[in-house]
């Protein structure tokens, strides 16, 4: 290695993989609080929801409202983002989370279902925000670690989501002691969470991994379609624009498949087993594995695409999803471990789905559109996980828990097609 001064390159270079390192840190913090904050509707948004409105029918309905509010906040806060940087996006949809999860609480008390339907929507926005952060991560990753930077995010996320179901006990009791219905406190913790990961993003995002990608786009502009390959660690030439295409609704395609299946399983799954007699803590450990494995095998999901390409790990999802719907389908209800390697296995499908799906997606649009690209596509993942949350408690009251998880399983298999259209199509 030679002596002499850097060349240009060489020092934009450094500096964005410093800044990359700085965001990664902060990205990390901020999800570790943000994760508490996003299990809290997870495990008991469904209860709360019987509980005042005395039918598991409509159990599935906070789910959809939280999932519909997230489509909402996906396009805002990607719009937001392409404007101004990730900083301001990700910082205002963590507050405007904060604020749900506060009207949530207040809907409990005053046993006011509007409110507290209205609530859940708001609320729904620190979980598109949730996501939205994964972006944030590969603005100045290098093409080869895109997968790997990804699931750096997503995997902080593990602390924070994990132990929020496993304190519904705790801060239920916490909530009775203060004159708050019992499911609500999660909800307490999750306002303060949000509220706290938005602030460290607020102060610490500097300088925002967007801007700053841009800002060397412009100075290093791509080469055209017909320049030679470059070497390894250069940005590529770009794709003509109808492989972009493609390449955009395939990642869509296999996000919003990922994310409908997950939730309409998950939505119900601690309605089924508190309907069979299991308390609502267990109820919440089986959503704890399930949580767990959303994020916590985020890094192999990473390192998969990265090493074999994300059209095979998306591949691997679907195949996860339709075990993920047998086990969970086939289990006695009386089993909690077998719910719990159900879930778990769910949770895996979703994560090599949303990897894969993401590193898809930003490799294939360009800076100049990426943010308002990625918040359009996080608008149809949301709205699919609206579909399946308020789908599901109508499946399950007309027929069974056990339908609802094999027909998800099934579901996921919708993969395949796309992957071999998108395949057959490409030059």
């Amino acid at each position: 290695m030679s002596g002499g001064p850097m060349t240009p390159v060489e020092v934009a270079a450094a500096r964005a993989a410093a800044v990359q390192r700085r965001t990664l840190r902060v990205l990390v913090g901020a999800q570790v609080l943000s994760g508490a904050g996003l299990a809290a509707g997870i495990t008991v948004g469904a209860l709360l929801a019987a509980q005042m409105l005395g039918s598991e029918a409509y159990a599935g309905i906070p789910a959809a409202l939280f999932t519909g509010g997230s489509a909402a906040a996906a396009l805002v806060v990607g719009r937001v983002s392409q404007r101004a940087g990730r900083r301001s996006g990700l910082a205002l949809g963590y507050g405007v989370g904060a604020v749900g999860a506060a009207a949530v609480v207040l809907a409990a008390v005053l046993d006011n279902v509007v409110l507290l339907f209205a609530a859940f929507a708001v609320y729904g926005a620190g979980t598109a925000t949730n996501l939205q952060a994964r972006y944030a991560g590969a603005d100045l990753a290098a093409p080869a670690h895109r997968g790997r930077a990804v699931s750096t995010v997503l995997v902080s996320t593990t602390v924070g989501a994990v132990a929020g179901p496993n304190l519904v006990g705790v801060m239920g009791d916490v909530a009775a002691a203060w004159g708050i219905p019992p499911l609500a406190g999660p909800f307490l913790l999750g306002g303060a969470a949000y509220a706290a990961a938005g602030a460290v993003l607020w102060v610490l995002l500097r300088p925002d991994p967007l801007l700053l990608a841009r800002e060397q786009a412009d100075e290093d502009p791509a080469p055209p379609d017909d320049a030679p390959a470059a070497p390894e660690g250069a940005r590529p030439a770009p794709r003509s624009p109808a492989t972009a295409r493609r390449t955009v609704v395939l990642a869509g395609t296999v996000m919003v498949l990922t994310q409908l299946v997950m939730v309409a399983i998950m939505t119900m799954t601690p309605v089924h087993m508190t309907h069979h007699g299991h308390a609502v803590a267990t109820a919440g450990a089986v959503i704890a594995v399930h949580v767990a494995m959303m994020y916590l095998p985020s890094p192999l999901s990473g390192w998969l695409t990265d090493r074999f390409g994300p059209v095979r790990v998306a591949v691997a999802a679907a195949g996860t999803l339709l075990a993920a719907g047998l086990v969970a389908g086939l289990a006695p209800a009386t089993s909690v471990l077998a719910l719990a390697v159900g879930l778990g296995l769910l949770g895996l499908g979703w994560s090599l789905g949303l990897v894969s799906g993401t590193a898809m997606l930003t490799a294939a649009v360009p800076l100049a559109q990426r943010a308002r690209t990625q918040g359009s596509v996080d608008l149809a993942v949301a709205l699919a996980g609206a579909a399946g949350g308020l789908g599901s408690g109508f499946v399950v009251a007309s027929s069974s828990y056990a339908m609802l998880a094999l027909g998800g399983g099934l579901l996921g298999l919708a993969v395949l097609p796309a992957v071999a259209m998108s395949l057959r199509r490409s030059p």
